[in-house]
């Protein structure tokens, strides 16, 4: 829950300018125009620089990064890969 409410925060924050009406959990992103491809960029870029991860371009798709619970879901999923090697 707390990876989810770190991206939550930041997309209020830096991209609704703190309107979260529209971020449900389960939001599509893109079909709700939440992140456009700058939008998309600016989360990846704070992603990696929050938890430490790296996401290849092969994994900047819809089932990733295409709601808050996919986001946060991945990177749960990217820190447990990491902790295990």
């Amino acid at each position: 829950m707390q990876i989810q409410s770190e991206i939550r925060n930041y997309i209020i924050e830096n991209i609704l300018f703190g309107d979260d009406e529209l971020l449900d959990i389960d939001t599509s992103f893109q079909e709700n125009g939440i992140l456009d491809s700058i939008g998309f960029l600016e989360i990846i870029t704070f992603v990696e620089g929050k938890f430490g991860i790296e996401i290849a371009d092969n994994e900047v798709i819809p089932e990733n990064l295409g709601s808050l619970r996919r986001i946060s879901d991945f990177v749960e999923k990217k820190l447990n890969e990491k902790t295990i090697v």
